[in-house]
């Protein structure tokens, strides 16, 4: 009996020496990690079907459509901006960034909130260090706890995994002591009974005893921020983590089922075999499951407290990585006014300023690669950033708040049988049904290469009537097009602007990816054509045609 509790003893100081130093090993690395990342972008993609989770807790909310993350590069612009520790931040920043119903009511408290942040660089670092307590890929699950629980076992089973751990342990104990066959053989029966429930259950319980251990870390970094200057609390968050004692005394005994996670770790596996044997999993489940349910609200409100802390941490380290950036001001009734904007995304990215009125559209001209397509994205992509983080990539942000639509990648669907034509029509008309005039928000609409799947004189004729709709219903819109007669056509309700390049001796193409005013000027296709070696007939054909059509539209 006293060698038996010696050894229990002696593998207790061990877990918990070996805990202590994997812990310290696990701060200094993640020390070394926050200030090498400072002000940098991640270098990977996220995993966005666990940091949707939050998103799509609340389904009934506006955000922006399918097709325009996808035209915006979304994904690729969430993980620029993603400097967040936590799992629970990046899933808030994600949030954010696609959830644009109205105008936030806090959204100008936001740079107070940032400026409120610790000044020491060290400080700063050690909210970081706690935020990356819930960096576990398990804190993911934590909006599963926003709804409404379930129980998953019957009155009996329940009964059966309350006793079983205790039951199980004095067994052991008694069978050690006593040498009695029928406690071993009554042990044996019930470890075979708990591996069958833990594993028949397993996939069950495991969004709940992934994300109960995560609970607790959520709640201790609450209490924790709320002690520390700069961080933006209120009654509300406060009183809520008082009254969450009873919660967090029940998650207590299971803080230590998250210290180890690497599979390949003996002490994964001995944890794993402890869990099992005690039927730790389902025993949390059905601990906890009433209190989270009384709960919700306020673990949702806690949530969102430290998802905000980390979203205010990565405005700063976005800010601290841009070459410049702005503070947008935001006016119901202004134009849209940007200057020297860039994309963040784009290295050495060539600066532009725009400046347009809802009932006045921009048609921007120029050859492909010319940087075009990137200039409207960098629009779309600055009034996301200012109206996500107070921050846009630009010498200056003047606007209202903006709804964004988009038409740029489309492609035919061949499950729907739909031509690329009616693909184009289709996102198109989304666009036109989306921007009602009687909407609050003003609308921001970008459309690349407009109706480029039909003939040039239905295109034309069809982009014309679309445009002149747009702009009539009160719209900021921005076309990308090939088609210098839609200039002429819509005459003063759209503002022509034009990239363009130069060719060099060898044929190639250098571009300056400046926006200039008017149309498209060059006549640098035929001199390609010219310096590639296309027959001389050709060349003075294609320039004869060109000079007709240039006298004709006065270029």
């Amino acid at each position: 009996m006293g060698i038996a509790v010696v050894i229990v003893i002696a593998i207790i100081l061990l877990l918990v020496i070996l805990t202590y130093a994997g812990n310290i090993r696990k701060r200094n690395k993640r020390l070394a990690a926050i200030r090498e990342n400072w002000g940098k972008p991640a270098d990977h993609l996220p995993n966005f079907k666990q940091v949707a989770l939050y998103l799509q807790a609340d389904p009934d909310q506006f955000r922006l459509s399918a097709a325009t993350m996808a035209d915006l590069d979304i994904e690729q612009v969430f993980t620029y901006i993603d400097r967040t520790c936590s799992k629970p931040g990046q899933q808030y920043l994600y949030n954010r960034l696609l959830s644009r119903a109205a105008i936030p009511a806090n959204i100008n408290n936001i740079d107070k909130q940032v400026d409120a942040l610790p000044a020491d660089k060290s400080v700063l670092e050690t909210y970081q260090l706690q935020l990356a307590e819930l960096s576990d890929p398990n804190a993911y699950y934590l909006p599963e706890l926003f709804k409404a629980q379930e129980s998953l076992f019957s009155p009996l089973v329940t009964f059966y995994i309350r006793v079983s751990g205790i039951t199980v342990l004095a067994l052991f104990m008694l069978m050690i002591a006593t040498h009695n066959q029928l406690y071993f053989i009554v042990l044996m029966l019930m470890v075979m009974a708990n591996f069958v429930i833990h594993y028949v259950n397993k996939r069950k319980v495991a969004q709940y005893t992934h994300s109960l251990p995560q609970l607790i870390k959520l709640i201790n970094a609450a209490t924790w921020f709320r002690k520390q200057t700069g961080t933006p609390v209120n009654q509300q968050v406060s009183d809520t983590i008082n009254h969450m004692g009873s919660l967090k005394r029940s998650l207590s005994f299971v803080s230590i089922n998250s210290a180890v996670r690497d599979p390949t770790d003996v002490m994964y596996a001995l944890s794993e075999l402890i869990k099992t044997l005690l039927l730790l999993e389902p025993l949390m489940f059905i601990s906890s499951i009433n209190l989270v349910n009384k709960y919700r609200p306020g673990i949702h409100l806690i949530f969102d407290y430290i998802g905000h802390i980390d979203f205010l941490i990565s405005i700063r380290s976005v800010r601290d990585g841009l070459a410049y950036y702005s503070k947008p001001v935001f006016s119901p009734d202004s134009d849209l006014d940007i200057r020297e904007l860039y994309h963040p995304l784009v290295t050495d990215c060539v600066a532009n300023s725009i400046n347009t009125s809802a009932d006045r559209g921009v048609l921007v001209t120029g050859s492909n690669m010319s940087g075009k397509t990137t200039f409207i994205r960098s629009i779309a992509i600055n009034a996301l950033l200012a109206q996500t983080m107070f921050t846009s990539c630009s010498k200056s942000y003047s606007a209202p708040w903006l709804n964004i639509y988009t038409s740029i990648r489309i492609s035919d669907d061949m499950e729907e049988h739909k031509s690329y034509f009616q693909a184009e029509a289709l996102s198109v008309l989304d666009i036109m049904q989306q921007c009602d005039a009687a909407k609050p928000n003003k609308n921001l609409v970008l459309i690349d290469e407009i109706f480029r799947g039909t003939n040039t004189i239905e295109r034309i004729a069809a982009a014309k009537a679309v445009l002149a709709y747009l702009t009539a219903n009160g719209n900021f819109v921005f076309v990308s097009t090939h088609d210098l007669e839609l200039a002429e056509l819509l005459g003063s309700d759209y503002t022509t602007y034009s990239f363009e390049e130069l060719v060099t001796a060898d044929a190639r193409l250098v571009f300056d990816y400046r926006m200039k005013p008017g149309l498209l000027k060059n006549k640098n296709g035929i001199a390609i054509l010219q310096a590639m070696g296309y027959p001389q007939s050709v060349v003075d054909d294609a320039g004869l045609v060109s000079e007709q059509l240039r006298a004709k539209y006065q270029l």
